[in-house]
């Protein structure tokens, strides 16, 4: 109990209530997202076509993405929450009454929309809400309990979908997320006012005060990253083994179902307790994971998982049954473990606390630029040569990065060493 007490005095009460909203928003979209190629098919697409979805939809956030960033820094991130949170209420809704796979792609219009002002704003909350010392731990004990989404997510939509249908899914996934869209809504009106630092359990740190959205805030916003990308530290190589990695794996995300179900007969249910297992496992690991980071250094636990998600490529390839087919996802839930709290330590630590919510917004887009066409790629290597091949490509990306990873994700002690050329506004 004195435990759980010491770890709840570090989340405040508004990152309590902030934490629980994210939970059951994100258990709605993960009860259909590990599904959504099997639905497409569902709805008539064939394997290129649904790689073809994926690559138009690869387009929507790269719209929004800065965008959304940028307004979470300047309205605050409660506030820009609420309004993604709106927006994609009808994500469920278009999917739910969709004729055909075409129709999704609105879907995933209005889920682009909603998703670009919620996930910068989720990163540069947690770390507005902890000390520089303490962050890998504090991501790693907030990633932990968002992990419980994997769990409870997926295994509850392969259950209603194949007992049920894909539209009872659809109707008990926009049931979670209207509940989630209510807290947030009530939080925005509520609690949304001048962010506040989080140095010590007991001690805050007032932040700078924000300034009004304007296109010459955001002219200098984004001017400031962009130097400060273009600097060649670590922000720079971030972005570039981001890139590596980002490509390769955007041409099977949408495959893993598809190859899973055509190709080794597992069940929507069977895939969604193997996406539950994973999530497990990342639960049970990511508060070590992060203490890891904090002790050693984000760079140790982010080539640790680079190998580990490498290997478990591997395995997931050459499964034929369920039982081999969970090792590749018990594999899957150590690399996130690893390097899912360290890659956000070590950005909030790369760019300046104004600027967070914009960094985490334009990481996400410059990649997607680049990796555009891989979705429609990899379908393409599926069809024409064999469906294992897109999977080997992100097994050697992650063994490139690797010694990348390792020479240049090193931080200087203090924040205020990193230079940045233009001035940005505050928070």
């Amino acid at each position: 109990m004195k435990r759980i007490s010491k770890v709840m005095n570090l989340f405040p009460r508004t990152l309590q209530l902030f934490m629980t909203g994210m939970i059951l928003a994100n258990i709605a979209a993960m009860m259909y997202d590990p599904l959504l190629p099997l639905y497409l098919q569902h709805l008539g697409a064939d394997v290129r076509q649904v790689g073809l979805f994926f690559t138009i939809a690869a387009v929507l956030p790269l719209l929004f993405q800065i965008f959304g960033g940028w307004i979470s820094d300047s309205i605050g991130r409660l506030k820009a929450v609420a309004i993604g949170s709106v927006a994609n209420m009808f994500t469920f809704v278009i999917f739910l009454l969709a004729p055909s796979w075409e129709w999704g792609l609105l879907a995933m219009a209005t889920g682009a929309i909603g998703r670009s002002f919620v996930a910068p704003s989720f990163r540069a909350y947690i770390a507005e809400q902890s000390s520089e010392n303490n962050r890998g731990k504090i991501y790693g004990i907030a990633d932990s309990v968002f992990a419980v989404v994997g769990v409870l997510g997926p295994p509850l939509g392969g259950f209603l979908s194949d007992r049920y249908g894909y539209s009872m899914m659809f109707i008990v996934a926009a049931g979670f997320f209207t509940l989630a869209t209510i807290l947030r809504i009530g939080m925005a009106i509520h609690y949304d006012k001048e962010p506040e630092i989080v140095t010590t359990p007991t001690s805050k740190e007032p932040a700078p005060s924000r300034e009004k959205p304007s296109f010459c805030n955001l002219k200098s916003s984004v001017g400031a990253m962009l130097v400060l990308l273009a600097s060649g530290g670590v922000a720079t190589w971030i972005l570039i083994t981001d890139g590596i990695i980002d490509i390769n794996f955007n041409m099977v995300g949408q495959l893993f179902p598809i190859f899973m179900n055509n190709e080794v007969e597992i069940t929507n249910t069977q895939i969604g307790v193997l996406n539950s297992m994973s999530s497990i496992v990342t639960m049970a690991l990511m508060t070590f994971t992060g203490w890891l980071s904090d002790r050693k250094g984000e760079r140790h636990a982010i080539v640790a998982g680079m190998g580990m998600f490498s290997a478990s490529m591997i395995v997931f390839i050459t499964s034929r049954n369920f039982a081999s087919m969970s090792i590749a996802y018990i594999m899957f839930g150590m690399g996130q473990a690893l390097m899912g709290p360290a890659y956000s330590s070590l950005i909030s630590k790369a760019v300046p606390e104004k600027l967070r919510g914009l960094a985490f917004g334009l990481f996400s887009t410059s990649v997607g630029v680049v990796a555009l066409p891989a979705p429609f790629i990899g379908a393409w290597l599926y069809e024409s040569f064999n469906p294992q091949l897109p999977f080997i490509l992100p097994a050697i990306a992650l063994l490139v990065a690797m010694p990348i990873a390792w020479r240049k994700f090193r931080m200087p002690k203090q924040i205020e060493e990193i230079p940045v050329a233009i001035p940005a506004p505050t928070d």
